[in-house]
Formats: C-alpha cells, structure tokens, sequence
C-alpha cells in the first residue's frame, strides 16, 4: 500500500488508542483546558523533528501563512472539546464528521483541484457512517443546538486546515511549514492555563455518600476565625491518577496527528487522507468491545440495535475505503 494512504490508515488506529487513555483521564477528573495544553505542547515537540526535512524560508509577504494554519488547528481542536464537553458524543461526534464533505468542498474551491464523483461518493457514506457508529437511540441529549454549533465550527476549521496545509505547504516545504504552523498553535495555548481549573471528582465510581448533619442550634466560639493554608486547586502530576493517561494519551494524540498532516503536506491528497482516517470511527467500536473494560470504560454493555446500527455504519466505511483505494489504483 502507498505510504500515503497507509499513514492515515495507521494515524486513525493510534487515534483510538489516545481516545481511550484520555477519556480515562477525563473520567478521573483531569482538567479538559489543561489537557488541551499539554496535547498542544507535546504536538509541537513531536512536529519539531521535521525540520530535518529540510525546505525554504519564503518571502515576507507568505510569513502568515504557518499562523494562520497554526490558529485554525487551534481553533478545530477548542471548538470539538467544547463540543463534546457541552453536549453528547452521539450529537458531536456525526457533525464533526462533516469535515471528509467540506475538505473535498474546499480543495475544489481553495486550490482548484477536481475531486471526481468515487470520491465525492466516499466522503458521503464515510460521513454517514460516523453518524451511524454513533447511532444511540435510546440516550436523551442535551444542548442539541450549541453543541451542533460548535461541532459544526470545529469541522470547518479542521477542514480549513487540510486544505491549506495542502494548498501553502510548497511554498515552504514540510520541513518548515508543518513545525511553524505547530509552534503557533503551542503560542496559542499558552493563555489557556487561565481558564484551567481544579482536579474534578473520579466519574468512573459511585457517588460520595453526603455528611449528615445533626439538628441543633449552631453554636460559634469566640475568638478570631484562623483559615488553614493550603491549596485550592491540585495541578497534575506523578502523584495524580489521570496523569499518567493524560500523558499517553497526548503523546499518541500528538505522534497520530503529525503523521496525518504530514500525509497531506507531502503527498497533498487531503480528501483521500481523510476519509481513509474516518476509518477511526469503526476501529473505536471495535476496541471499545474489545478492550474498552481496560480503561473502564462501559459502552460495550450497549444493546443490540446499536449493534445492528454500527454494523451498518462499518459497513459503509470499508465501502468508502474501497472507493479510496479504488480511484488511486485508476
């Protein structure tokens, strides 16, 4: 198989991977703005290797081009985390996966690139398909327009960002454009240490009994109140139980993510890549069966008409791949 189709193939894999270690470390209350950060921090040192690949350092007049590139990876990644923390997976997860119709969209409009109809095929039943492998009928939503709002912008700026990359990087080379545009985006997520919170309780276990407390009258004794120094907010580190996923999983996250775009800065077959890497969607039901009680997670207890439902969708998905390898080999 050519190594640019494979390498979205193998990016969507390690995807569910960094996706079951970071869900964990969501459910053991890590902070998703602190997350954020520090997946950001780890995708520019994972990009900054790529230097080596060597390129030219353009004119003046293109130099804002990498931030540009660096604000809408940065603007994909904080609109779908707020998607997904504000409403339901199920709802998020189908309007994200717009972003395979948008990218063949914007690669005919931004770059003039003719997509033919195998691939416009594609890039429909791969959309139909996450929205299937999300199918979960018997589960009430919540905030169903802000998060479709937000979804829906963090698509677009995700397929923003394929097609640019594809359209500025040979102007600059991989070498230069791709750890540029990640510098801008590590930049950009400096200022998110401030919306950072404290540590949330373990989701993963039962309730907290409440302290109950006896009827009587509230006495107070004199004297000056004293308040014990202590710390409000418990930053992450070697002793908290999410770290250790938190930090897997952005290493995963961020190694996934470099190989992807650099699928499509040198190879620049952006609509390909991403429906190749929609594939992320059936491999995700398949390790949540398979080992999704490693990482404690429950959806494999699902029933058997969401079964039905995602077989349907995996379905379509390995015909959308089909129709990929298919138009490559034509």
């Amino acid at each position: 198989m050519p190594i640019h189709l494979l390498l979205p193939l193998v990016s969507a894999i390690v995807f569910v991977a960094a996706a079951l270690l970071l869900k964990r470390a969501s459910d053991l209350g890590a902070d998703v703005w602190r997350t954020t950060r520090i997946i950001n921090y780890t995708t520019g040192l994972v990009a900054a290797p790529l230097w080596l690949l060597g390129g030219t350092i353009p004119s003046s007049a293109l130099w804002w081009q990498p931030p540009v590139a660096g604000v809408l990876f940065f603007g994909g990644q904080i609109f779908s985390l707020l998607a997904l923390s504000t409403g339901d997976v199920s709802v998020a997860t189908p309007v994200l996966g717009v972003k395979i119709l948008l990218v063949a969209l914007l690669t005919a409009v931004l770059i003039g690139d003719p997509v033919g109809a195998r691939l416009w095929t594609a890039a429909a039943l791969s959309t139909a398909a996450i929205a299937l492998l999300n199918f979960n009928p018997g589960h009430s939503h919540r905030r169903v327009g802000t998060t479709i709002l937000l979804s829906a912008l963090g698509a677009a700026s995700y397929a923003c960002f394929d097609v640019l990359v594809q359209k500025w990087s040979p102007a600059w080379g991989t070498g230069r454009f791709l750890p540029i545009a990640m510098a801008s985006a590590v930049v950009y997520s400096l200022p998110l240490r401030r919306f950072e919170g404290p540590r949330r309780q373990d989701r993963s276990g039962p309730e907290p009994i409440p302290a109950v407390r006896r009827p009587g009258p509230s006495v107070r004794r004199p004297g000056p109140s004293v308040r014990r120094p202590g710390p409000s907010v418990r930053r992450p580190g070697p002793l908290d139980p999410a770290f250790p996923f938190v930090a897997a999983g952005a290493v995963l996250l961020a190694v996934q993510g470099v190989m992807f775009i650099t699928s499509i800065s040198l190879y620049r077959q952006a609509t390909s890549a991403n429906v190749l890497y929609s594939s992320r969607g059936l491999w995700s039901v398949v390790a949540v069966w398979g080992i999704g009680h490693w990482f404690a997670n429950r959806e494999q207890h699902l029933g058997a008409r969401v079964l039905g439902w995602r077989l349907v969708g995996a379905t379509l998905l390995m015909a959308a791949i089909v129709m990929v390898l298919l138009d490559y080999g034509t």
